[in-house]
This record gives C-alpha cells, structure tokens and sequence, in this order.
C-alpha cells in the first residue's frame, strides 16, 4: 500500500530539516507519494496568501501531511499560517512528546512525558481589537465542547499508552469562569477514567515544577496558550526544540512537523539539527500505521546519540545536516 502525504516544506531551515527526515523516512522502506505543496512566505509571495487553498484541499484529500516550520510576522503582517491550518481542519489537539535523549547533555535525564493541547480557541482564537490608539483587547474563548473533546483525548491517549498521571494545567483561582470551565471539564472525564489519577496544577507553579521535577509527569493537558509555553519550556529541559517533535490531531486528520522555528539565521547554511523533523516523521509513521519501520527509525536515532560526537552545531558538535542524517540512516540499515 502507497501512503499519500501531503508534504509542506516550509521556511528558512525548513526545507532542509524537512528533506532530511523525508531521506531517513524513505529509507526505510515504506511506500509513500508525497504532495508537494507551498505554504507561508513562498505562498505569499507568489500567490498573496500563506495558506492557499490548494494546501488546505491537498491535506483533507490525504488525511495526514508532514510539515516544516512557517514564519509568522510578529506584531504586524498576516495572520499566523499555523493557527488557521490548526482551525480550517479542525486538528483541536495538539501533541508534544516530550523525551530526553540518553548521552545529550541536558538538565534532566530519564523524561518522559507528553503535553496535550488544546489547538483551537483560548487567546489564539485571534479575536483582538483596538479601543481608541492607546488600548488593544483580545478576547480568550473556551468553549464546554473543546474543552471536554480535548480532555477526553487526553484520557484516551494516556490508556493507550499504558500512563499512570494526568494532569491538567489552568488558572481558575484569577480566570474563574473561563480557566474554571475547563478545570470543571477535567474533573468530569476524571470521574469516567478512574484508572488514572488525576491532579489539577495552577499553571506558574506548574512552571517551576516542571523546571524542578519533570519526572512526576506522565500526561499534561492544557488550553492553548499555556501549553504552548510549557512545551517550549519543556523542550528546554532535554536539550531544547530541536530534540522534540509535534503533532496537530482531528478527528481524521493530522498534521506532523517540527516543534522549533524556521531559524532564518541558519537557513540554507546546511548545519540545522534534523531531530526534531525526523522524531515528527517517527510519530506520523505510527499514526499511520507503521510502527515497525518507525521503532527502527527511533532506536537508530538513540544510537546516534550514544556516540557524543554526533552532534550537529546547536548541540556543542561539528555535524552537518546531511551528515547527522547520514548516521541515523546508516545506524537503521546497517
């Protein structure tokens, strides 16, 4: 069976990241058509529009799309390209595995947790406005149905992965109503998963435990913006975004790519660390279907990593792209 995926290269060091993961996926043996389509500034400068709709209809034909990092502008420009793809499709969660790697150096050893998301409302909805020239306000929305839907995922992903804790991240004691509905949703999935035990953490203590203890952790659910914090947080703690990956998850959709940015610095410079693309290229192997090829994939990846000199520049090494994809490529066959 042939797999079409829709491919999206992305900015900066996108292409190159990107390309690289598609080598180790190919590899590796499984069939995939790949559709190559143009999002963020290349789409903008040739069709006046980040997220053209032949992107949007290339993912909802194949179901599952492999994606490089997109710019967005900051404080002014379009509106961001991932936030609508996250709310055009309807991909509500947001999945960021979160795993320290056994011979990189980081400030933590033995993690091993996974933050869910919720992709679709909370202060990213982008509802803000100017009152006057000397205000602006932005409306956060959470809703009864995301947040019971993302709940309930995150139950269902910590049975199917055999996790003991969940815990849910908020700030009810200052935004009763809106972080109150959400914690309220928790509890009630709580009730229904009584196999898993269940907590509810403020989210600036959360913060600090995760800093401090990240080993306590299992599953994190969160509304939008919080998660994507503690995400970028705690890829920190295993040696930073270019050693995690990420998935945008719908009902029948989903969207696999990178967690870190398109690093315009280093683009087209050939020494960006492939890690983070290849580890997304693992998850959209399992979610397909197949986890054979994709725990081949991710032990050549940990034996990789037991040699410390190799190392792409980010990581204190000397490896080039090409050459750390290489390695892992050589680890899988070899």
């Amino acid at each position: 069976m042939t797999y079409n995926i829709t491919l999206i290269r992305g900015d900066g060091i996108g292409p190159e990241v990107i390309d690289s993961a598609k080598e180790v996926i190919e590899a590796t043996g499984v069939p995939v058509e790949w559709d190559i389509v143009e999002a963020g500034n290349i789409a903008m400068q040739e069709h006046g529009n980040p997220l053209p709709a032949s992107v949007i209809d290339s993912i909802r034909d194949n179901k599952v799309a492999f994606k490089g990092p997109i710019t967005t502008p900051v404080g002014k420009g379009f509106r961001s390209a991932n936030v609508r793809l996250r709310q055009e499709l309807d991909l509500f969660a947001n999945i960021r595995p979160i795993k320290s790697f056994k011979g990189v150096d980081s400030l933590h050893q033995d993690v091993d947790f996974v933050i869910i998301r919720e992709n679709t409302e909370d202060l990213y909805a982008g509802i803000e406005h100017m009152v006057g020239e000397d205000a602006a306000e932005s409306i956060k929305i959470i809703t009864r149905k995301a947040s019971e839907r993302i709940c309930k995922f995150a139950f269902e992903l910590a049975r199917a992965q055999c996790r003991r804790k969940l815990t849910l991240v908020h700030k009810a004691n200052i935004m009763k109503l809106s972080d109150g509905l959400f914690l309220e949703c928790g509890k009630k999935y709580a009730k229904l998963y009584d196999d898993i035990l269940f907590e509810d953490v403020i989210v600036d203590a959360m913060s600090m435990k995760l800093v401090q203890f990240p080993q306590d952790y299992d599953i994190i659910v969160a509304p939008n913006l919080y998660g994507d914090i503690l995400s970028d947080l705690s890829a920190g703690l295993i040696g930073g975004l270019g050693l995690a990956a990420g998935a945008n998850v719908g009902h029948d959709m989903a969207v696999f790519e990178p967690i870190h940015g398109s690093a315009l610095d280093i683009a087209g410079k050939g020494i960006a660390n492939p890690t983070s693309a290849i580890l997304s290229g693992i998850m959209m192997l399992r979610h397909i279907g197949e986890s054979g090829p994709a725990e081949r994939m991710e032990q050549a990846l940990d034996k990789v990593f037991e040699n410390k000199d190799n190392r792409t520049p980010d990581l204190g090494g000397n490896l080039r792209t090409e050459e750390f994809t290489q390695k892992v490529i050589d680890k899988m066959i070899g």
